[in-house]
């Protein structure tokens, strides 16, 4: 297999890999992967999505809206807290951080950057704020499409929670 087709193939198998991942998955020089993924870019085979910090490459056919989703899927507590999430109708900040098994703050920092990309909602309700998925049903997709080893990892079954759903 050619480089080109190398780095294709691992951009398709794990969208929204960053660089440096390509370079230990392929096991090419920073250099030699530039040069690769720049051309791959120009011709329109690959899309690249930079910031300040990180560059992540996605498969053509991936939209904003997936690649935003699969961004924090990729993530382990934004993942964790979207399983979570997607098992209750809805969960209070307290069962959150209990099923996420991290502090109360790391899990409040996610929550919020997850209502800022508008794929968490919440409502007060009692002096409590409750959390929801926006729409379950786009997780999922992206879950099934992009990262379907998701369910096989969950402690709790998600695939026969899917099934009933």
């Amino acid at each position: 297999m050619d480089r080109d087709s190398q780095i294709i193939d691992v951009i398709e198998k794990n969208p929204g890999i960053k660089f440096r991942e390509i370079m230990r998955e392929t096991g090419m020089k920073n250099g030699v992967l530039s040069y690769h993924t720049r051309k791959l870019e120009k011709i329109g085979v690959v899309k690249v999505e930079r910031s300040p910090r990180q560059t992540r490459f996605y498969p053509l056919g991936v939209t904003t809206e997936e690649s935003v989703l699969i961004k924090s899927l990729r993530q382990e507590t934004p993942r964790q807290i979207l399983l979570s999430l997607l098992e209750a109708e809805a969960l209070v900040f307290n069962k959150i951080v209990e099923k996420v098994k991290k502090s109360p703050s790391t899990v409040s920092i996610y929550l919020s950057q997850l209502i800022e990309i508008n794929i968490i909602e919440f409502k007060i309700i009692d002096l409590r704020k409750v959390f929801w998925i926006r729409d379950k049903e786009i997780v999922k997709t992206a879950i099934n499409k992009y990262h379907p080893t998701l369910m096989e990892r969950s402690a709790d079954h998600l695939a026969d929670i899917f099934n009933s759903l």
